[in-house]
């Protein structure tokens, strides 16, 4: 088993850090929040006095933070955790970034001798919270095939997309595609609803029909219809709008980068934002079927 720092213990990275722990490793962990390093001490974690300290002596660094300058001020800034990493260490962050961030990273810590990955999560908190999490992973063959015994105490299936950076485009390519998804299937029942049908029957004739797809099968977003879903519990738990608005700015930061033609993603981004203005970003991604909801 290894030794392992973890840091950044929010929604996702708790529970990561916590299935460490019962996958045998010893984690040492660190975060700002006093009560989110309590919850991972009770779980048998070691908690670090900062995130130099975490590092210090660690064979993996995860990283899981809100975004690219929080990544690369952690391991690069002026306070940077780089020169207490050893040299043989494997550095893993599962932040969602923009790939430029993930590739400058990777360039900074090679400079140092210290191999990184970018490891991406899809899967949710639910997902963080059973071990079933998808991590897609970017950087080296070799790199790859070290992290994934560590990866597997987080996560049921593990990719590896390409060098570094090809994790994040993989990422946002997917969440791109879900945000196109939930819209379409929120804006079509809601039209069956707004014409006298029964959502939950509409819902089965289109998971016996080509409109089926994930958000209809395991996340429906219209109230009632699926048990154990955000949509069912006023959409709380599970991805945030926030989130989500996050992750479609990154896809089409790439997408003009790429001059790549995201007409879909572009539309998905303008609801999302506008959904989160409305006062709705804590709220989870399939809320937005409240916006094709008829007001009263």
């Amino acid at each position: 088993m290894a030794t392992i720092a973890f840091i950044g213990l929010g929604n996702m990275g708790g529970p990561m850090a916590i299935n460490l722990v019962k996958a045998g490793h010893q984690v040492k962990a660190f975060d700002l929040s006093l009560e989110a390093l309590a919850t991972v001490k009770a779980e048998g974690a070691e908690v670090a006095a900062s995130a130099a300290d975490a590092a210090t002596g660690a064979d993996f660094v995860i990283s899981m933070l809100p975004a690219g300058k929080h990544v690369l001020g952690l391991y690069l800034g002026e306070q940077g955790i780089a020169a207490q990493i050893k040299p043989d260490a494997l550095v893993m962050d599962c932040s969602t970034i923009d790939a430029d961030s993930a590739r400058k990273l990777g360039a900074g810590l090679a400079e140092q001798g210290i191999a990184f990955i970018d490891a991406p999560v899809s899967g949710g908190v639910g997902g963080a919270k059973a071990g079933t999490l998808t991590f897609i992973v970017g950087g080296s063959e070799a790199d790859y095939q070290r992290a994934v015994p560590v990866l597997q105490g987080m996560g049921k299936n593990i990719f590896h997309a390409g060098a570094i950076g090809a994790g994040q485009v993989a990422k946002i390519c997917n969440n791109m595609l879900l945000s196109i998804l939930m819209v379409g299937t929120s804006e079509s029942l809601q039209m069956g609803i707004d014409n006298g049908l029964d959502p939950k029957v509409l819902s089965e004739i289109m998971l016996k029909s080509s409109g089926r797809n994930w958000t209809l099968e395991l996340y429906n977003p219209c109230p009632g219809v699926q048990e154990n879903v955000p949509a069912s519990n006023q959409y709380q738990g599970g991805f945030m709008v926030d989130l989500m608005a996050k992750d479609l700015g990154l896809a089409l930061e790439a997408a003009t980068q790429s001059q790549s033609s995201t007409p879909m993603g572009a539309l998905a981004r303008n609801l999302y934002v506008a959904h989160q203005r409305a006062g709705h970003g804590k709220l989870d991604f399939s809320s937005i079927f409240k916006l094709f909801e008829k007001k009263a």
